[in-house]
């Protein structure tokens, strides 16, 4: 690779090309993603609908076979009561496993001389290329 600035700055406007093009396949493939998976929802209430009117989990066709189970998702709206419960029941594996990016990167900085059992850290260099204004 040269470093002719000539070249780089081909390479840049290639890259923003690139870029530009991914952007906008991606805007159409979502635009066609949400139409048919408003097409997929309007099915799925069907569906859903005559298992509750004929009072059945399940229904199989000569196509195939179509089920509803149920799904449940949790959440807090006060994570200090959520938090002293947690410990009161000793229940923390309530949560998932992992660490807040943003918030161990804040407390090393803030804490160079800490260093938590057990922390990874991998780090890697990004480029970023910016489009000139």
């Amino acid at each position: 690779m040269s470093n002719d600035p000539s070249d780089l700055d081909r390479l840049v406007k290639v890259f923003i090309r690139i870029r530009d093009q991914k952007a906008e396949l991606a805007r159409d493939f979502r635009a066609q993603e949400e139409a048919l998976d408003a097409k997929l929802s309007l099915l799925e209430k069907e569906f859903n609908k005559h298992c509750e009117e004929h009072g059945v989990e399940s229904v199989k066709t000569k196509s195939g076979t179509f089920y509803r189970s149920t799904r449940s998702k949790f959440w807090t709206s006060d994570w200090d009561a959520m938090n002293r419960f947690m410990l009161e029941h000793e229940c923390v594996d309530l949560l998932e496993k992992r660490i807040h990016q943003g918030n161990m990167r804040q407390f090393l900085e803030e804490n160079p001389e800490i260093l938590p059992p057990g922390l990874n850290c991998d780090t890697e260099y990004k480029v970023t290329v910016r489009r000139k204004k």
